[in-house]
């Protein structure tokens, strides 16, 4: 017999305690929650991921509201749909994001560099951000943006959440990114993961194509397959990447520590107006241009080459040539870009 009760009274009370702002009752109530989903099957998990989800914005804000989204990210993590708890979890992910942005933006210059994100020094970030009620608000962002990881990378697993939320989160996710304080490598990558047709032209020989690719880490790997489809497949000219680099960018089993192989360029990555697309960046850098992501091949600027090991060992990326554009449609998708055909 199970000694919890019934995970609807648990997670009833929960929400009743949250509604009336009653913040010793409500830490009871998760705290009795938490050991009932330990004890739950799957099927019960499944059940209540939703209502959990929905707790983030009914939670007060000055509760920590990462705690219904970890809750929900665990049943996530037992089976449930992503989709019931993307949307309350990755809009409580960004608002922190936001938050912690606006705490980089509000420290004084002279202050020396931003604390280390955790709460070891939170009274000192609050009291030299200002000491005010948003001060408070924007440290607990800063120093415990962390917790909200573990969720956001359950929700963020599914490519149908990605395709719903990605475009909104990613903005923020890539400017708390750039400060480098955070961690957020990973799941910045991991929301920018695609899943959709890319038209790529060719500027030396003026030609296009439609490529499909998935699970791709970032622009390495995506320079690696995209040669491979395209110079492997006898469309363009060039020396196609080794079989042992497109074994590694593509094998279905998990990656295991380091190979040592090396990969080596074959393009310039441009963006349509001639911006270079940078191997150390995302897919999702590739400018949408009606309605369809645009990149440009170019010659080398110069020889390069990297280590050929995916960013995300136990995720295989693809790439498949839909088809090749007749000869006027390429020239009219490169009349919209900067760069001629």
């Amino acid at each position: 017999m199970n000694e919890f009760p019934a995970l609807d009274g648990l997670l009833t009370e929960l929400e009743q305690a949250a509604a009336a702002a009653d913040g010793a009752r409500a830490e009871r109530a998760f705290g009795a929650l938490v050991g009932g989903l330990q004890a739950a099957d799957d099927a019960q998990c499944h059940a209540v991921a939703g209502r959990l989800a929905a707790l983030v914005p009914a939670y007060p804000p000055v509760w920590p509201r990462a705690m219904p989204a970890l809750a929900a990210g665990f049943c996530v993590e037992r089976g449930a749909d992503p989709m019931d708890c993307a949307g309350p979890v990755l809009a409580g992910l960004r608002e922190e994001i936001e938050a912690a942005l606006e705490c980089a933006a509000r420290w004084p210059d002279g202050a020396g560099e931003l604390p280390a994100p955790d709460r070891a020094d939170i009274d000192g970030l609050i009291g030299t951000l200002g000491g005010d009620q948003r001060a408070v608000r924007l440290a607990v962002a800063w120093c415990g943006l962390r917790e909200w990881f573990p969720p956001a990378f359950a929700v963020l697993g599914s490519a149908a959440v990605r395709r719903r939320y990605a475009a909104e989160l990613l903005p923020a996710l890539g400017e708390l990114d750039a400060l480098d304080r955070h961690g957020l490598r990973p799941l910045h990558c991991t929301a920018a993961l695609l899943d959709e047709p890319l038209t790529v032209l060719h500027r030396p020989t003026g030609t296009g194509y439609e490529v499909r690719i998935s699970g791709i880490g970032d622009n390495f790997q995506l320079h690696v397959l995209l040669a491979h489809v395209l110079i492997g497949g006898g469309h363009l000219p060039g020396t196609a990447p080794a079989p042992e680099v497109v074994r590694l960018a593509t094998d279905p089993a998990p990656a295991t520590g380091r190979s040592g192989v090396i990969a080596r360029g074959a393009f310039e990555l441009l963006a349509p107006d001639g911006r270079r697309i940078w191997n150390e960046g995302l897919p999702a850098d590739v400018p949408v241009v009606d309605g369809r992501r645009l990149l440009v091949l170019d010659h080398p600027a110069y020889q390069r080459s990297w280590n050929a090991d995916r960013y995300f060992p136990e995720l295989p990326g693809s790439a498949e040539l839909l088809r090749v554009l007749p000869a006027e449609e390429a020239r009219a998708r490169f009349a919209t870009t900067t760069l001629g055909g």
